[in-house]
């Protein structure tokens, strides 16, 4: 009989799929089991996670755990490595939420674009004719490099082509034809798509290669007086080297969801700018979003217990392959 531990709180859809799924067991927020968490996952086969770090030392007791799940599809938090020396698979939602983080780097784009912020404060304060008004600017004719071609920046790509700004795409993972098949230009040469896009949007996974990816060089190269996005991973990004693009002139904006350090425990220095907005990396987190999450990662649980693992959710597909499963 599977035994589940839901480590964190989730919707109660996927705790009420998890309560009817046959045969299995459950520990979770709502009725959590006495002890630690690594106490808890003693006779544990399933894990799901939000926020918690899953690490070697987390899982060094679980003996019989064969599945990790992360609710989402960041897995910064799971020690990948560790999990697959033990045949433990790391699962993810890959469908769960990337039409709310697609939305939210839009919202992103058009309030810096239209100056949103600034001007409903101006109003706030009692004023109707806020400075600023003719700086700003209409997204349709704009050209946007969007860096990342998977799931969200795929729907990145629509939703701005629907706004008709020339759609330009560099992901090194994809073959520039299907980029182009899907009516988008391919741009090979990063650093030559950085020069022409008045604006940039970062959508790749945050891993030891990507760190620091958004460094002084990458934003040097941009356009002078282009705007920078990131619903990604905070740790994606150079935080001085932005402050410095920003103060500069040398960009016109930024607009981030996430940070170096989460939860925020010191403000990074362009917090104060008026040309910087940030967002409490909650892109994923719409109603739907965070629905489609817990249904998914229950069912990504259950299903890959019953033997039936779906592996375009799974990160580390190789002990699959390699027959080191548990």
């Amino acid at each position: 009989m599977p035994h589940i531990v839901v480590a964190d709180p989730i919707h109660p859809d996927g705790i009420d799929r998890l309560l009817k799924a046959p045969g299995v067991t459950l520990d979770h927020p709502g009725n959590p089991s006495p002890g630690s968490l690594a106490e808890r996952l003693r006779h544990a086969d399933g894990l799901i996670v939000r926020g918690t770090v899953v690490d070697r030392e987390l899982v060094a007791k679980a003996k019989q755990l064969r599945v990790v799940c992360r609710h989402g599809v960041g897995y910064d938090l799971v020690d990948v490595a560790a999990l697959s020396e033990r045949g433990i698979a790391v699962m993810i939602t890959p469908e769960a939420n990337a039409a709310s983080v697609a939305e939210h780097a839009l919202m992103l784009m058009l309030t810096l674009a239209r100056r949103v912020i600034q001007q409903s404060d101006g109003v706030r304060r009692g004023q109707w004719r806020v400075q600023g008004q003719s700086a700003t600017f209409e997204l349709g004719g704009r050209s946007i490099l969007i860096v990342g071609f998977g799931r969200i920046g795929t729907r990145v790509a629509r939703l701005c082509a629907a706004f008709g700004m020339k759609v330009m795409v560099h992901d090194p993972f994809i073959p520039a034809g299907t980029i182009r098949g899907a009516g988008y230009e391919a741009v090979v040469d990063r650093d030559a798509g950085l020069a022409r896009a008045d604006i940039v949007t970062v959508h790749v996974p945050a891993h030891e290669k990507n760190r620091g990816l958004v460094n002084a060089d990458f934003l040097w190269r941009m356009k002078r007086g282009a705007v920078l996005i990131n619903t990604a991973r905070g740790t994606l990004v150079d935080e001085a080297a932005l402050d410095n693009a920003l103060r500069s002139g040398h960009l016109a904006a930024a607009g981030v969801d996430v940070l170096k350090v989460e939860p925020m425990t010191e403000p990074p220095p362009m917090i104060a700018l008026d040309n910087f907005v940030v967002t409490p990396h909650m892109a994923a987190s719409t109603a739907e979003g965070l629905r489609r999450m817990a249904w998914d990662c229950a069912g990504n649980v259950i299903d890959y217990l019953a033997g039936k693992p779906d592996r375009d959710a799974i990160v580390n597909v190789e002990i699959l392959q390699e027959g080191r499963a548990r």
